[in-house]
């Protein structure tokens, strides 16, 4: 999918939290239609191919509305997000809610067909997992933490990562 003008990408996981891009603007958002799960597994980043962490992919569901952080990007930046998202993640185009204003924008989802997916598991063997996991971008209780914590302070916890949370 080729950018060619400044672009909103819609942020859903460690995205709210650690901006490492340049971005024009950001602004709370909704995505309807998808729900957030700790269901795509991390081979790189939060893991490794041995062990891999567990973080944050979109799954659809038509009654769920999933609130993050919308960032416009120039187009040179879709190269290191391409690149951050590397790990099962492929680009998808969306429309956000900005509040006022509805855009079309791009964000990265794991679908259930990539290698990384994990998918549901119980709760223990999750908290276990992202207990356990590490990789070159750090703990995987670091990402699953900031991430809850991202969420509340925008005024939207995560019942799912919430419950993850809470046992770590």
């Amino acid at each position: 999918m080729s950018v060619t003008a400044p672009s909103w990408v819609f942020g859903y996981g460690s995205l709210i939290w650690r901006q490492d891009f340049p971005f024009l603007d950001a602004r709370d958002a909704q995505l309807t239609g998808w729900v957030r799960r700790l269901w795509q597994g991390s081979h790189d980043h939060r893991g490794t191919p041995e062990d891999p962490g567990r973080v944050a992919t979109l799954v659809a569901d038509a009654q769920a509305q999933c609130i993050g952080r919308a960032f416009l990007v120039a187009p040179d930046v879709f190269e290191h997000l391409d690149y951050r998202e590397k790990n099962g993640y492929s680009r998808l185009r969306v429309s956000l809610d900005l509040g006022s204003d509805a855009v079309d924008g791009v964000t990265y989802v794991g679908h259930p067909d990539n290698p990384a997916f994990l998918g549901d598991a119980p709760l223990a063997e999750i908290v276990t997992q992202v207990r356990r996991c590490v990789g070159e971008s750090g703990s995987n209780i670091e990402y699953v933490v900031e991430l809850d914590r991202a969420l509340r302070n925008l005024g939207a916890p995560d019942a799912h990562i919430a419950e993850i949370a809470s046992q770590l």
